[in-house]
């Protein structure tokens, strides 16, 4: 399974989510986040990633421009848009993208209004975003954008699951992981504040609890 730890602020962290088999890092690059990081120390940590792990950065509403300017400059594999961009923000996005999106009552997050009437959220999301565009299903939170501790809706998680690749995120734990998957079974999942001592600084035995967790879902022996 894809497994995205987020929220890295130093190398310290990032190596032990590598050493337990992440799949990808995330740094997040909108400076009103706590988990903010500035792009030089990104990507000093990013230069001492193995090639296999992916480096991820999230940005919020920020200009593509920018965004590109600063994937290139650091080394990103991936561009997170966290924030209320439109569909077509991701054709002027260079690299692969990951796109946030809330599922649920109402208007899910970064989709414009006005959309049709009736239409349960899932579909609009699936309809309005391009295929090459992976959807990370997040709690919705138009203020911090992420790293809430806040479970998404895992009910319209899966079933925009069975229709897109999703990255399912939102208050996921070494707890309650393992439900997670079997209830959503997506293509993978990001993991922010559920394995922190504080919003940037990840525990080191949280993180080693949901890997292990995940490797029993999946029966796969404990040290492989």
């Amino acid at each position: 399974m894809f497994i995205k730890i987020c929220g890295i602020t130093n190398i310290g962290d990032a190596r032990a989510a590598v050493e337990q088999g992440a799949s990808a890092i995330g740094f997040v690059l909108w400076p009103a986040s706590p988990r903010f990081v500035e792009p030089e120390r990104a990507r000093d940590i990013i230069a001492a990633l193995p090639p296999s792990v992916q480096a991820v950065g999230v940005f919020v509403n920020q200009p593509a421009l920018f965004v590109n300017d600063v994937a290139a400059e650091i080394g990103l594999a991936v561009v997170q848009l966290h924030g209320d961009e439109p569909p077509a923000f991701a054709e002027s996005v260079a690299l692969p993208v990951f796109k946030a999106v809330a599922l649920g009552a109402g208007q899910p997050a970064g989709q414009p209004a006005g959309q049709p009437a009736g239409q349960p959220t899932w579909q609009l999301v699936a309809g309005d975003w391009p295929e090459r565009v992976t959807l990370l299903v997040d709690a919705n939170d138009p203020v911090r954008r992420g790293g809430t501790g806040t479970n998404a809706d895992w009910p319209a998680a899966a079933t925009l699951a069975r229709r897109r690749r999703v990255i399912l995120a939102g208050g996921l734990t070494p707890e309650n992981v393992a439900d997670a998957i079997a209830r959503v079974q997506p293509f993978g999942i990001d993991v922010s504040s559920g394995v922190e001592r504080s919003p940037g600084v990840k525990d080191h035995q949280r993180l080693a609890a949901l890997f292990a967790a995940v490797r029993a879902l999946e029966g796969i022996p404990e040290g492989t």
